[in-house]
């Protein structure tokens, strides 16, 4: 197989198309085509349908690209490496995070990395959504408690918990006396939140009046004494030694998983590996203290 034409093959496929692909590396767009049909013909295999605007990769294209786009990948950081004299993580390093850990920690986290590793140009892009990792060119992405996958490996670097807080001026539920509440995303009629406290289990009924997109504004919100609300206990920790919030339980089962992720493969990217080495040195022990802390 002509590892040329299989290198424009993954270049067309992960740009989506021969004009994106020529524009990203500078390449004639009759070049990568010609080469492509080569690989085809050399196939005796369709690798992508071509419609009238659009182009997609065809059943075999995405198995060929799937198993062959982290082996080009690989070689050429070891030509790379090698050329260079090193191992120094250096290159694009695409990473997937969530919402709010992007919102309170990646900054700093990706700034500091960047002055340790000048050389790696360093890429976040904030979504809470599963992501393919091949399909979109990820090269790590970060989630809460993911469902297994087994073409993906990783581990969990940090943990933190749910609890149930509000202002001190709000008062604490008695009985079933319903509680305001603010909610992230819909909040439709009453709830009902279940909590373990230092007397045991209990169940807090709130009525949902404010429903926001993401928990910082959660937090912020709640800080005005406007109801209670669910927040990871990182997030609050500091509201809560300050007396400016007050813990009312922990919510029970919500321990909370913070995972790196990548494809599995024998060999990681000097990259991805400073990456997670990166993480491991700010929180050694993944604890929700040590995430408070961090945030300031």
């Amino acid at each position: 197989m002509d590892l040329l034409a299989l290198a424009d093959f993954n270049l067309v496929a992960r740009y989506g198309g021969f004009g994106k692909a020529s524009r990203a590396a500078g390449r004639p767009k009759a070049t990568l085509s010609r080469r492509v049909a080569e690989l085809e013909a050399s196939l005796d295999l369709r690798l992508f349908e071509r419609g009238a605007r659009d182009l997609k990769l065809t059943e075999e294209g995405r198995a060929l690209f799937e198993r062959t786009s982290q082996l080009l990948t690989e070689l050429d950081e070891t030509a790379t490496a090698i050329a260079s004299g090193g191992q120094n993580p250096r290159g694009r390093l695409r990473v997937s995070a969530p919402l709010l850990f992007s919102q309170t920690a990646m900054g700093k986290l990706a700034a500091g990395f960047a002055l340790k590793y000048p050389e790696v140009r360093l890429e976040v892009t904030t979504e809470d959504r599963s992501v393919d990792m091949v399909e979109e060119a990820y090269d790590l992405v970060i989630r809460v408690n993911p469902e297994p996958d087994e073409s993906l490996v990783g581990r969990v670097f940090l943990r933190d918990r749910m609890v149930v807080v509000a202002s001190p001026d709000l008062a604490r539920p008695t009985d079933d006396r319903t509680v305001p509440a603010v909610v992230r995303g819909p909040g439709n009629g009453a709830q009902s939140w279940n909590v373990m406290k230092d007397t045991g289990r209990a169940s807090i009924s709130v009525t949902p009046i404010l429903s926001l997109s993401s928990l910082v504004m959660v937090r912020d919100a709640i800080r005005m004494g406007v109801g209670a609300a669910r927040l990871p206990i990182s997030l609050v920790s500091h509201d809560l030694a300050d007396g400016t919030l007050v813990h009312w339980g922990d919510v029970e089962g919500s321990e909370i998983s913070l995972w790196t992720l990548y494809p599995s493969r024998r060999l990681l990217s000097a990259r991805v590996s400073a990456f997670l080495d990166y993480l491991r040195e700010a929180f050694p022990e993944g604890t929700p203290d040590e995430l408070a802390a961090y945030l300031g």
